[in-house]
């Protein structure tokens, strides 16, 4: 958990520091944040479909997905190649059974998430509120 925190703010940290040193060369900036998002429909009738599915999660959060909703990965890639590459790593690992989907967004189009029942609940620092650059 400990690990994931520091990849979390990591992540964050160079995102904010990459975007607030561009702003000002809009035109200049080749890069294009972008979200992956992994959504999964795996079985668990028998042991081996639980082991499974625990294998096939656990790979997505040791490769730096965040879970949004139960079965909902999604992971901030730096642009479209790099979101590319992590679908590409996702469909390698994929289990056998089940239904495996992914898209990839941009960071803008992410923003406009709009919350239509329920409210953003998460216990991980996503904000630059108490960001302390050194």
């Amino acid at each position: 958990m400990r690990n994931c925190m520091r990849k979390l703010c990591l992540q964050f940290f160079l995102y904010r520091r990459f975007a607030t040193s561009c702003s000002e060369k809009k035109d200049n900036v080749s890069y294009r944040y972008m979200r992956v998002i992994v959504m999964f429909d795996l079985p668990t009738k028998s042991s081996a479909d639980i082991r499974e599915y625990n294998r096939f999660r656990k790979h997505l959060v040791k490769s730096g997905f965040l879970m949004m909703q139960e079965s909902v990965y999604c992971k901030l890639a730096l642009n479209a190649t790099v979101a590319e590459a992590v679908i590409a790593n996702v469909r390698k690992n994929r289990p056998e059974h089940g239904l495996v989907q992914a898209f990839s967004m941009t960071e803008k189009q992410f923003s406009k998430i709009e919350f239509i029942t329920g409210t953003s609940t998460s216990e991980i620092l996503d904000t630059d509120k108490r960001l302390v650059i050194l």
